[in-house]
Parts: C-alpha cells; structure tokens; sequence
C-alpha cells in the first residue's frame, strides 16, 4: 500500500512579506533613480570619460612671426619641428619597443617607463621639438598611444651679434628677452584646434568641431642694419679683449630720424642655445648706469652758451690745474693756464667745466640735464629700461655742482647719452629714439637754439684735432666731432682707485652729421694708460664709422690726407 508524505507548508508572516516586497521595490527605485541621475543630471561626467577613451583636441599652432632687421635679413625665424607625446591608458609597449623608442629619443627606458606609469594622465610629453625625420621613425614603430604633435622651433641667424636685442624664447615658444619678451604678443598669434575622434592606433577617424583656424603673429621689422650691427660688434668684442675689460657696450644711431642701427653687448650669448646665460643676457646699453664723465662737458657749456654769460672764445683762467671747492679739490690731468670755453672741450678741463657751472644757477644746470633726456626713460620700448638718476637741484652743494659740470655724481644709460647728441646734429633738435623701423623722420623736441648747437659742434670737432683728447676717433675722408669720458667706477664704498669707465660719444660727417656713435668700455685695463676714453673707447668709433659710412655710400666731407696719426703729435691725456 503506498504511502504519502504530507507537504511541509512554511506560512510567513503578513510583515515579513511585506517587508521583504517594499526592500525589493527600493532597490529597484534606486538602481532606476540613479540611472535617471546618471543619464540625466550627470551625464556631462560620463561623455567626458568616454570622451577620454576615443577623443582629443589637437591644438593646432600659430606661426611666430619673424623679426628682420630694416632691410628684410632674418633675425629671427620659426622652423617646424615635432613634439611626441603620449596618453598613458593607450599605450601598448613591449620592452623590445621601449628601448629602441629610448635610442631614438636620446633618453633612458626607465624615464620612458615612468612617464608612461601614471595611467591617470591622458597627456605626457614624451620628447619635445625634434626633427620631422626622426618624428617619422618614432611613429614607425607602431605603439598605439604615441602621437605627434605640431610646433615650431625658433633660429637666430645673426647670433650672439644680436642676442641682446633680438632675445630668445623658451621651450613653449614664448619670448623670455629682447624682442622677442617685449612684442610677445605681436609675435605668437593665436591657437587654433581641433576636435577628433582617433582609433587605439592613433588614426583619425572622424572630426567632431569645425576647426578653429590660428592666427598667425606679426612680423617685427626692427630699425637695425645687420651690416652695421656686425660692425659694431666685431670692433667692440676687439677693445674689450684689447683692453682686458669686464664688458662693453655700443650704439649707432641715424642721427636724422633717431633710429637704432647698431647695439651691441659684450659679453654675449647664442640664442640659439642660451645655457648658462647667466650675467651675459643684459643689454648693458639700455638697463645698465654709469657716470659718463666727460662726455657730459658739451651740456654744461651748451647751458653757459644759452644763458649768454659764455660764448666760445670766452676765456677761463684754470691755473694752477685745480680747483678748491671746501674741503674737496678737483683737478685737471695737467695745467693749461687760460683757455677758451672751446678748449675747455678741447682739452677736457674739469676746473674749466666747474667754473662755468659754479657761475650759472643751480636749476639753469638741471633744466638742460632733463632737457637733455637725462633722468627720465627714453621710452623706446625695451624690457628693463633704466632711467638713470639727476637728483634735484635743490639738494646740490657746490662742489655736487661743479662735478655734475664733468659727469660725475650723476648717472646716465649708454642709450641717454648717445640720444642727447642728436641735439648737436639736428640745430638744438633733440630726436627721440626706436628701435622699430620708422616711415618717416620723427619731429623732435627744440632744446638749443641752433647757434649754440652749431657752436657746440664746432667745439667737439676740435676733441679729434691736435690738441685735443680724440685723435683716435679720426675717420679717413671724413670730419669727426665727438667727446671723451673717463671717469672713475663708482663701487659700494665709493669711487674705486683702479676701476674705470671710458666712453666716447662722435658724429660724422661733423659737416652734416648722418650718424652718431656712442661707446663704454667697463673696467678697462690699467697698464700703460690705456684706459682713458681718448684710448679704448675711441678707436671703436674709428673702425666702425670708416665702414659704415662708406656702406651707406654718405659723400666725404674731407680730403683722404685729413688723419693726423697719434704718434705725431702731443697726446693729450682727459682729466678724470
């Protein structure tokens, strides 16, 4: 007889089944809750993490403008080259690959392997701006994940001989001095992009934004004459190595519009390879003050001249070769008993120079000084412009008066005083100065009558004849006018016994003057005299303005027997 097993029945409780249901049906509420969340209020997240996996946006570069100088030549140009980057998560490298991809990128496989750990990273820079030849062999390798990316790399044709000027930039294109800082914006332009879907290799496959088209930068046309600027530099880089001098600076400008044609620096630097540029990438001709010594004798007598107490044949007794002013004496290098204010240019009296000064007013002195441009930015554009320093009249003693009449006690850039010329060239017209190339002659500032300018170079004329302190600053078929500085480096305890600053400030043809030239020789050697502005900074001037102005084809105004050579005569030594 068969038998049957009753059926276990488990009866739940009312509560517990509707617990159990309201649990199941709120896990189901929050799984469609957060979908909606994801889907709706947070899906931005979402797209960008895919966006991550299958998109880039390629950042499209702009060209840099070039800089030229005002005939056209290069002196700075962009050249394409390419950066190799990589998106970690991508990337699918064997060891095999790593190394060969190491050897190629001159680099070592741990540094490749380390940029690669990071997979959080959707971007690394693997090696920046090579060839496209070897950006080709890079890419035959085959690693997904690897990409190239466009950029342009910036040559400096003219080197280290317009480094100061021109600058350079660094590694992401962006000018860090000279020009290349100061007109940043005119150069880089605009980025363009663009927005692409890529497959693992690294294919395009499909664009997903319009491109945004760059915008190229502007070219730059400087004022600069390379010709002239080689010039300036071969003879500068000659006297300071001459001489044994720590540096060295020289301008030539266009005396009729102001324009820059020429500025060198010594020491320099390669721009196209700028390490180790530390204290060699200053434009000492521009940010760097010095006391100009001598050279600042022409503004005092032009202020005796204007206030019609002077006129050039006015005599000036500067026996017995000093002068007492307090406790303080002044001195000339030798006693040269009474000259006329003309010689007192001529020989570079100090006592000569003070009496003048003692005899005008105070402001009558400092309003030429800053009619002069002395004191006060020339505004031409360049980073790091010095202003100089003339303090205020009210403040000046005698004796600050009278070494203020021969540079000293007052501070000037290289720029300042070959700008403040230009009034000797232009009848009482002070020019301002560029460094861009202008269009048409700039109208400048009357600070002289035209008498007192013509008379004044006249004087500087005499500095260059026997007699005078210049005779190396002759030209061979041309008239010269200019002046000699020598003057003691001022140091952190004072005027230092054996350090000098020399300079030399010329025009030519002194007839009609087309170019003015102003040099500096910092801290040149002692030995054998030959630190005096008449010596070291002086023969710059010769050599550079024999080539330039026979380049720019200027008539001579003077026969080709017009050099009287130094050996010759008495060499007039300045007083410092």
């Amino acid at each position: 007889m068969a038998m049957h097993t009753p059926l276990i029945v488990v009866k739940l409780p009312t509560w517990r089944r509707r617990v159990l249901l309201v649990l199941v049906l709120a896990g189901f509420a929050a799984l469609l809750g957060r979908g909606v969340y994801l889907q709706s209020f947070h899906k931005r997240f979402l797209q960008e993490k895919g966006d991550e996996r299958y998109s880039r946006t390629l950042t499209l570069p702009s060209h840099r403008g070039k800089i030229t100088d005002r005939y056209g030549e290069l002196l700075a140009i962009s050249s394409p080259v390419e950066s190799v980057w990589a998106s970690p998560p991508d990337v699918e490298i064997n060891t095999a690959q790593t190394k060969k991809l190491a050897d190629l990128l001159h680099t070592k496989t741990e540094e490749i392997n380390n940029k690669l750990a990071n997979s959080e990273r959707g971007f690394v820079y693997l090696k920046r701006r090579i060839s496209p030849e070897l950006a080709a062999q890079v890419m035959k390798l085959g690693v997904p994940g690897i990409y190239l990316q466009r950029e342009y790399k910036r040559y400096y044709p003219a080197g280290e001989v317009t480094a100061h000027l021109v600058g350079f930039t660094g590694i992401d294109d962006k000018g860090q001095e000279g020009f290349e800082l100061a007109m940043n914006s005119a150069l880089s332009g605009t980025e363009g992009s663009r927005r692409v879907i890529k497959d693992r290799a690294g294919h395009i496959i499909e664009d997903l934004v319009a491109v945004k088209v760059p915008q190229d930068g502007h070219d730059v046309v400087l004022s600069i004459d390379r010709r002239i600027q080689y010039l300036a530099y071969r003879e500068l880089l000659k006297a300071v190595e001459l001489h044994k001098a720590q540096a060295g600076a020289a301008i030539v400008l266009d005396a009729k519009t102001g324009e820059v044609l020429a500025m060198a620096n010594v020491p320099t630097y390669n721009p196209n390879n700028p390490v180790n540029i530390q204290g060699k990438s200053r434009n000492r001709a521009i940010v760097d003050i010095f006391e100009p010594g001598s050279t600042m004798k022409p503004m005092t007598v032009a202020a005796g001249l204007e206030s019609g107490q002077y006129k050039p044949d006015t005599k000036i007794q500067t026996a017995p070769g000093y002068l007492s002013i307090g406790p303080a004496t002044i001195h000339d290098s030798h006693a040269h008993g009474v000259l006329t204010v003309a010689e007192v240019i001529q020989k570079s009296s100090n006592v000569g120079a003070s009496k003048i000064a003692l005899s005008l007013d105070k402001k009558v002195m400092w309003d030429m000084f800053n009619q002069m441009g002395f004191g006060a930015k020339t505004h031409i554009g360049f980073p790091g412009e010095a202003a100089g320093r003339v303090r205020d009249y009210k403040t000046w003693r005698p004796i600050e008066q009278a070494t203020m009449s021969f540079g000293n006690g007052i501070s000037v850039t290289l720029l300042q005083l070959a700008r403040a010329y230009t009034a000797f060239a232009n009848d009482g017209e002070l020019k301002p100065v560029s460094l861009l190339k202008l269009q048409d002659a700039p109208v400048g500032t009357q600070v002289l009558s035209a008498q007192t300018a013509h008379e004044i170079k006249d004087m500087l004329e005499m500095v260059v004849l026997p007699g005078g302190t210049a005779l190396k600053a002759q030209v061979l078929g041309y008239r010269v006018a200019g002046k000699t500085g020598t003057t003691h480096k001022l140091g952190p305890y004072g005027y230092e016994k054996d350090k000098y600053v020399a300079s030399f400030v010329g025009m030519a043809p002194a007839s009609n003057p087309r170019l003015i030239m102003a040099v500096m020789i910092d801290e040149p050697s002692i030995a054998g005299d030959q630190y005096y502005g008449g010596t070291a900074a002086a023969p710059v001037f010769s050599a550079v303005m024999a080539d330039a102005l026979r380049m720019l084809a200027i008539p001579q105004d003077a026969p080709n027997n017009n050099i009287v050579i130094p050996g010759d005569v008495e060499d007039v030594k300045e007083s410092t």
